[in-house]
């Protein structure tokens, strides 16, 4: 592979790769630390890019693996950061009110969010957050195109229903 293929194709998608990271492993330092990972793994792994239809596809499958293998290890604890990416930035003009109100809002999906199974938080990021098909998905995670449509079925049907019961009854 050239520098070219590598700046054009490779490089762009590095956002991609650290807000994939960051979902998975919860720490800005950690998914800095995968996303340079890959970058470097992918630059080594020149040969192989003449074969590939979805660079993208196989570089997030390179980012959720190496986040996998981070999280697999037993010194690796979930940060808290987790709970801070879901604020809105301050906005002067708008009401406080308004700001405090939808800074809830947006606390309650993430806890929905983040009470998911890592199957399905990952199928509902990688769809709803970063926009990729159902077959990018599929390639990325090396599961079925179904798999991937009945798990985001109950991704979002499950936090749904935990944002209706909070809205109705408090729970």
């Amino acid at each position: 592979m050239s520098l070219d293929r590598y700046l054009t194709q490779v490089v762009p998608v590095r956002q991609k790769l650290y807000r994939f990271a960051f979902r998975l492993l919860g720490n800005e330092e950690d998914a800095q630390d995968i996303t340079q990972d890959v970058l470097m793994k992918v630059w080594g792994m020149q040969d192989k890019m003449t074969e590939l239809q979805n660079m993208e596809a196989w570089c997030m499958r390179i980012t959720r693996n190496l986040a996998l293998d981070k999280l697999k290890s037993k010194k690796y604890r979930i940060a808290d950061e987790l709970d801070r990416a879901g604020e809105l930035p301050e906005v002067s003009q708008q009401n406080p009110h308004m700001m405090m109100e939808q800074q809830d809002v947006m606390k309650k999906v993430h806890r929905a969010i983040n009470s998911l199974p890592e199957k399905h938080r990952t199928i509902l990021q990688l769809r709803d957050i970063d926009g990729h098909s159902y077959q990018e998905i599929a390639d990325i995670l090396e599961i079925d195109m179904n798999e991937v449509k009945v798990n985001l079925h109950r991704a979002r049907k499950t936090v749904r229903e935990k944002l209706q019961n909070q809205q109705v009854y408090g729970l």
